[in-house]
């Protein structure tokens, strides 16, 4: 029995839109209710949500026959980290802080078994190969691997072309914030300006022949970025979503 098929990275190489959503509250029954909401893929933070292994594995359960892909975000691309969500059965992760081909080129390594790659082999014990049950697992695991690497710096905005032509790079993620606060470094930036270099950006990704994506919670400015190029869109998440309806539920009673 092979690796599972990645539903998001065939959708993403024949350039369907994929629309997610940011769970970041580590809560398998958000995570579970998200799942069955009808997006194509949960995005689960470890980067900024408060979540670990234990946390990421009730998710992935919790996950286990919905609609939805999991993408994992670790908090850093370093083999130390990514190895363990590789054998929880983690086929998608967003990479964040990738400034240079040079490292997009290590974390594709790190994502994959020799010889494309670096991954460690313990599949015989891991979540992934159905604990050992997929004989083939190893052999057919690297071609189901969608590497999404995020660009969230002037440096990785200047070495994007260079990025993209990384073989085993799915696609690019502009991580808005980021770069914004990193542009400002030499004065501040304008929303118009930070609009331009980002909308530049999706524009090349997606020239490129990767996937483009993009963090966009407001629906106006989501469509502007679909319309550009971006293919892979977070659109909402479950702190944001849960938050605002808390806090206006509260205060149309008190009103």
């Amino acid at each position: 029995m092979p690796a599972p098929v990645n539903p998001l990275k065939q959708a993403l190489a024949e350039g369907r839109t994929q629309i997610g959503f940011w769970q970041a509250m580590a809560s398998p029954v958000a995570t579970e209710i998200s799942a069955h909401a009808g997006f194509d893929w949960l995005l689960l933070d470890a980067e900024h949500g408060p979540n670990t292994i234990a946390t990421l594995l009730a998710q992935l359960q919790a996950m286990n026959g919905s609609p939805a892909t999991p993408v994992v975000r670790p908090p850093v691309g370093q083999d130390w980290v990514v190895k363990q969500m590789l054998d929880l059965g983690v086929q998608s992760f967003l990479i964040p802080m990738v400034d240079t081909a040079a490292q997009a080129a290590d974390v594709v390594a790190m994502l994959r078994y020799p010889p494309e790659g670096r991954r460690g082999v313990g599949a015989a014990l891991a979540r992934a190969s159905g604990y050992n049950a997929a004989a083939d697992y190893v052999e057919t695991a690297n071609a189901q691997i969608c590497t999404i690497v995020q660009a969230e710096s002037r440096a990785a905005i200047d070495n994007l072309d260079a990025i993209c032509a990384v073989e085993g790079v799915d696609g690019v993620f502009v991580g808005p914030a980021d770069l914004g606060a990193d542009l400002g470094r030499a004065g501040p930036v304008s929303p118009a300006e930070l609009d331009r270099v980002v909308e530049d950006a999706l524009a090349r990704i997606a020239a490129s022949g990767k996937a483009a994506g993009i963090i966009a919670f407001d629906p106006a400015r989501a469509e502007r970025h679909i319309c550009t190029g971006a293919r892979f869109v977070a659109v909402g998440g479950d702190v944001t979503v849960f938050g605002a309806a808390a806090r206006g539920l509260a205060s149309a009673f008190r009103a």
